[in-house]
């Protein structure tokens, strides 16, 4: 997909939509994408695949039925499958996300708010 070098803040700039992401890159079999988000998400499972989340800007929640865990710019946490959550920002956050290629923005909830993610 790519080989040369991405400038993420770059990527980020070229879009406004929010919920919507963006494949940057592709790693073996992952995808590397960036996302905005404001608001709150849906609570979903991915059965099959564990979600990294990385804050870029902004702060995000990430709801979890035993409480949440809140993540500043340079923060991550990895939702083990099978985990349900819901990511939520009060202001805009924007993130990168590694994931199996495939892998539903919306997980086993799926419906309108599921995006296939287009190239940055």
């Amino acid at each position: 997909m790519t080989t040369h070098k991405v400038n993420i803040a770059e990527k980020l700039a070229g879009f406004s939509e929010r919920w919507a992401p963006r494949r940057i890159a592709r790693v073996n079999d992952y995808e590397v994408k960036v996302a905005r988000l404001q608001g709150e998400f849906v609570w979903h499972t991915h059965a099959d695949t564990d979600e990294l989340f990385l804050v870029v800007g902004g702060t995000l929640t990430i709801h979890l039925r035993d409480g949440d865990v809140v993540l500043g710019p340079g923060e991550m946490y990895v939702v083990p499958r099978g985990v349900e959550h819901c990511p939520a920002a009060d202001e805009e956050a924007q993130i990168l996300l590694f994931e199996p290629a495939g892998t539903a923005n919306t997980g086993s909830e799926g419906g309108e708010r599921t995006r296939e993610p287009v190239d940055a």
